[in-house]
């Protein structure tokens, strides 16, 4: 990595939407997947904090949402991604076999920030930088960019961590407008940048 050295217990590694019921969205989820975590062995190898973040409604989040919301009116007229379903809670492959389970937040709009208290959870932790990966990139990862940058975090986005059903417009995404207000690198940076935050 060309940017500043990660500082562990300043760091956390933001795992977001990797759920069944959206990973079955992308071709190459699998991978996806494995690339997930890999940065989950770096970051709890460097000690870097681990936080989940998954969207789910509960009956009362579906009648919260107003009719004119485009992208949850629909999910709160189908009653989907309820909270109670296994297939919306995080992918078994990043929990399961943990012996401490890491943080999970639920959210019920698009921002990993939109539940409020995200920010102020990490406040109270001292943590500046914000290492961010999940589905699908025009989603989650794209807004939470664009509220972590105005929240005044150091952003990583772990490009090959990431998905989009329009492949086109996350090459787009990861090359031309996240590189803006983030520092786009791959899971084998991290793991380097992890290593080297770990030996210091």
């Amino acid at each position: 990595m060309t940017t500043s050295p990660l500082v562990p217990e300043r760091t956390a590694l933001l795992l977001m939407d990797l759920q069944h019921s959206l990973l079955g969205a992308l071709p190459d989820s699998e991978r996806i997947l494995r690339a997930a975590q890999r940065a989950q062995r770096a970051a709890l190898n460097a000690g870097i904090h681990e936080i989940h973040v998954r969207v789910a409604f509960t009956p009362e989040d579906h009648a919260a949402v107003p009719a004119h919301n485009k992208a949850f009116a629909p999910v709160a007229q189908a009653g989907a991604l309820a909270a109670t379903e296994p297939e919306n809670e995080v992918h078994p492959a990043l929990r399961d076999a943990r012996e401490n389970q890491p943080l999970t937040v639920t959210k019920t709009r698009v921002s990993a920030f939109s539940t409020g208290s995200l920010d102020p959870l990490l406040r109270e932790q001292g943590i500046d930088t914000l290492v961010l990966g999940g589905i699908f990139t025009s989603g989650v990862i794209l807004s939470t960019v664009r509220d972590g940058a105005d929240k005044d975090y150091r952003l990583l986005v772990l490009g090959d961590v990431c998905g989009d059903p329009d492949q086109q417009l996350h090459d787009t995404l990861i090359t031309s407008l996240l590189p803006t207000q983030a520092d786009v690198i791959d899971v084998a940076a991290f793991e380097a940048a992890a290593r080297t935050a770990s030996a210091h």
